[in-house]
């Protein structure tokens, strides 16, 4: 009877075992040291938009306390405008998945773009993951101190008379607050014509100079100018009053259900390793918790989000989605 050594086989199929499960310790040992030692190197935080903006502005103050609480890492800001913030999330989409490029960005970008554009050139919800909701910026309804109108009642009354068209001026076609406009046209009835610039700061400096009557334009960027008397806030276009304009109401007060907060949020390239994702998490969270932060944060007239899962950020996302697909729809606005 023939028989037949089985002992090369056993062997040959020990060994595959064993280099297995060498190369999965050598696997979870490279994940843990990983998760350890990040971040080993500089983080950078592309801002899509330019410097001097409600996002610089939030970008520089979170990426330093969120530097402090990574054991003083270097978080370097680096801002990519254009295209209505589409340059720089492109960039942040299509570039390496290792947690050392984020992007700090404004529902502007996020979730009205892809509605926008023909092709933005990113998928909000596919490319990136939710890393921290920062907080809600609500946009003020402004004018010339020559205006007629001191108050928003006597503003609408001036916009409803018959005949009446005033000019507004916005930060472009399809940005946030020519959207305002044209939803403050639809559900106050009222008839504003639009007059788009090249960003907000020359809409505001034309404004400021008399050359235009409105603006809509994000509480941070104004609060200078309102304080100084230059500019006279009529209403905020958040669901409620800001604490820090808190005898400016809201236009939801005259006008039921008009809300156009402008939210901050800090997202990670789909594909970043998990361990990474979910210490930027938790490093977003301690850092919204620092008072100095806070404070900083409340004087710019940025509103501090609650403690939000990164599942309720993405609903939050998918939500705005659906919600400004229908108002630039409404409002038949286009970039190609």
């Amino acid at each position: 009877m023939e028989t037949h050594d089985t002992t090369p086989a056993l062997r040959l199929r020990a060994k595959a075992l064993i280099a297995f499960g060498l190369a999965a310790t050598t696997l979870l040992a490279t994940s843990a040291a990983t998760a350890q030692t990040y971040p080993s190197r500089p983080i950078t935080l592309v801002v899509p938009q330019a410097a001097g903006g409600t996002n610089d502005i939030v970008g520089r103050l979170v990426g330093q306390k969120l530097g402090e609480v990574l054991n003083n890492a270097s978080v370097v800001v680096d801002n990519r405008p254009g295209a209505g913030g589409n340059i720089g999330t492109q960039l942040v989409a299509k570039g390496p998945k290792d947690g050392y490029t984020l992007l700090m960005t404004i529902s502007s970008s996020q979730a009205i773009n892809p509605a926008l554009y023909k092709n933005p050139g990113f998928d909000p919800e596919k490319d990136f993951k939710p890393v921290g909701l920062i907080g809600a910026v609500p946009n003020v309804l402004l004018v010339n101190p020559s205006f007629p109108a001191k108050n928003f009642a006597e503003f609408l009354k001036l916009a409803r008379a018959k005949g009446a068209s005033y000019q507004y001026a916005s930060a472009g076609n399809g940005t946030l607050n020519h959207l305002l406009g044209e939803m403050l046209n639809s559900m106050g009835g009222i008839s504003m014509q639009h007059v788009p610039y090249k960003g907000v700061a020359p809409a505001l400096n034309d404004v400021l100079g008399g050359q235009l009557p409105i603006v809509f334009a994000s509480l941070p960027s104004a609060l200078a100018h309102i304080k100084a008397g230059k500019l006279r806030a009529l209403a905020v276009s958040g669901e409620k009053r800001s604490p820090v304009l808190p005898d400016v109401p809201a236009i939801a007060e005259q006008v039921p259900g008009y809300n156009g907060t402008l939210w901050i949020g800090l997202f990670a390239p789909a594909g970043v390793p998990a361990d990474v994702l979910a210490t930027l998490q938790d490093a977003t969270r301690k850092a919204l918790a620092a008072k100095d932060l806070r404070d900083k944060l409340d004087q710019q007239g940025v509103e501090i989000a609650a403690p939000t899962s990164p599942e309720q950020f993405s609903a939050l996302l998918h939500a705005d989605l659906a919600k400004w697909a229908r108002i630039v729809k409404a409002s038949g606005a286009a970039v190609d």
